[in-house]
């Protein structure tokens, strides 16, 4: 790989997109698709190329980011009729910025390595839409330490942290602990959000009244507000992205018999909110189940 690499990214939403905005503006080459390709419209109009598949961006990239919803997108980009394995470059490193299941992320590592000799970071991101925009994101990796080596420097220009946790899937096994600690906060100030507004306290004070207190936190600074202003666009993250993440939760935990009974609890509420709003809804909306109704 040279020391200029070129660059691919495939998935250009939420995410992706001012992800890999971030890599234009520092001046690299990168070729980008997105299933919806009007979705990508407004990188290229930025100065990326556009690329007809992902086996396409694999031909023309030293380094593939991907950045998808689901483990089945994640297989069918790389491994599919015009997948990334039918491009992939000599020498080339594939990075996965997605949250998905950490042994589909071994078995898909294991067959890239297999079929066409190209090594697999899974990096999963926390910190949303605007650490996206800021390049503040703080990314998890699991690889081997010469992969993580040849994609940090390119990678921190997306992000302010980017640690690696382990061989391939460690990554996506500290993403779903980044997640019990995010979901179960979301639905914790939610709880706390609603009790303050329903007796009569004014909710939108309080990351001002806890401030430097031992209840502060990013989130409390971050979600209440837009909790008790309705403010969900553009969302912080869908509904479904989150209930995904604590479902692999559970199911990680039943095989490794870790006991997890807020992440269910909250996972529940989660449910509920998408059964009500659709899985498009700002997760943070969950604040919105506790709001008194008239029978």
């Amino acid at each position: 790989m040279s020391e200029t690499p070129t660059l691919g990214y495939i998935g250009t939403g939420l995410m992706g997109a001012p992800m890999a905005a971030r890599l234009i503006e520092a001046g690299h080459s990168v070729t980008v698709w997105n299933r919806t390709a009007a979705k990508a419209q407004s990188l290229v109009d930025r100065g990326a190329a556009l690329g007809e598949s992902p086996a396409e961006v694999a031909a023309a990239s030293d380094i593939v980011f991907l950045c998808l919803t689901d483990t089945d997108a994640v297989r069918e980009a790389v491994f599919g009729d015009n997948g990334v394995a039918r491009g992939a470059r000599e020498g080339a490193i594939l990075v996965d910025f997605s949250s998905i299941q950490p042994d589909a992320t071994r078995e898909m590592a294991a067959r890239l390595k297999d079929e066409v000799g190209m090594d697999w970071i899974d990096a999963p991101v926390s910190g949303g839409v605007p650490g996206a925009e800021a390049g503040t994101l703080a990314i998890m990796a699991g690889g081997s330490e010469d992969g993580f080596a040849r994609v940090e420097k390119i990678v921190l220009e997306m992000a302010s942290r980017f640690t690696l946790m382990g061989p391939v899937g460690a990554g996506q096994t500290t993403k779903l602990c980044n997640q019990v600690i995010v979901g179960c906060t979301m639905a914790v100030l939610a709880e706390a959000t609603r009790l303050a507004t329903n007796a009569g306290v004014d909710a939108s004070r309080l990351p001002e009244a806890l401030a430097g207190g031992f209840a502060d936190s990013k989130p409390l600074q971050l979600f209440v507000p837009r909790m008790v202003n309705a403010q969900h666009e553009p969302p912080l993250g869908h509904v479904q992205t989150m209930l995904k993440d604590l479902d692999s939760v559970c199911d990680l935990a039943r095989s490794s018999t870790s006991p997890v009974p807020f992440t269910a609890m909250a996972a529940e509420q989660f449910r509920l909110l998408k059964a009500r709003g659709g899985e498009t809804a700002d997760a943070l909306e969950v604040f919105k189940l506790s709001a008194p109704t008239k029978l």
